[in-house]
């Protein structure tokens, strides 16, 4: 059975201020400030008000723009990409399908080949679910993406 996915008012109201901000107001965390930038640990990111799956740990890079950076999200279905015209500038914004959040942007100069995108995220718009920890929250069908960590 597929899980679902949606806005999860109570989540929403537990957002600390900076996640409020990020994912509700479509801020921006101060580069290398937020606590998965820097994180090597295998699993998966989710979206912190609605659970969806987003983003895995295979598909990070290390950019060095101080956010956390992939090639391409988990799950094309959770992810929508806007254009954002905000200060004046043209860019692609990224939220999650079902939570409505905002995560960040995605831009044109990731690893070529892997695609050549960069999914510029904000931790405060993201959960992470250690690959240990992956069955206990319900996310156990990730956990193929990981078998050669495993082995």
């Amino acid at each position: 059975m597929a899980q679902e996915y949606h806005r999860n008012p109570a989540a929403v109201a537990a957002l600390s201020p900076e996640q409020y901000q990020v994912t509700q107001k479509n801020g921006t965390e101060r580069a290398f400030t937020g606590e998965y930038w820097d994180n090597h640990e295998p699993g998966i990111y989710v979206d912190v008000v609605s659970g969806e799956p987003l983003f895995a740990s295979t598909d990070k890079f290390e950019s060095g723009s101080g956010w956390p950076s992939f090639t391409r999200p988990l799950n094309t279905d959770n992810v929508v990409e806007k254009r954002d015209r905000s200060h004046f500038m043209v860019r692609t914004e990224v939220r999650s399908a079902f939570g409505d959040s905002h995560l960040g942007h995605v831009f044109p100069d990731g690893p070529r080949d892997a695609g050549g995108l960069r999914y510029c995220i904000n931790s405060a718009a993201l959960r992470f679910i250690h690959l240990d920890d992956l069955e206990a929250e319900g996310y156990g069908q990730y956990r193929t993406l990981f078998k050669e960590e495993e082995a």
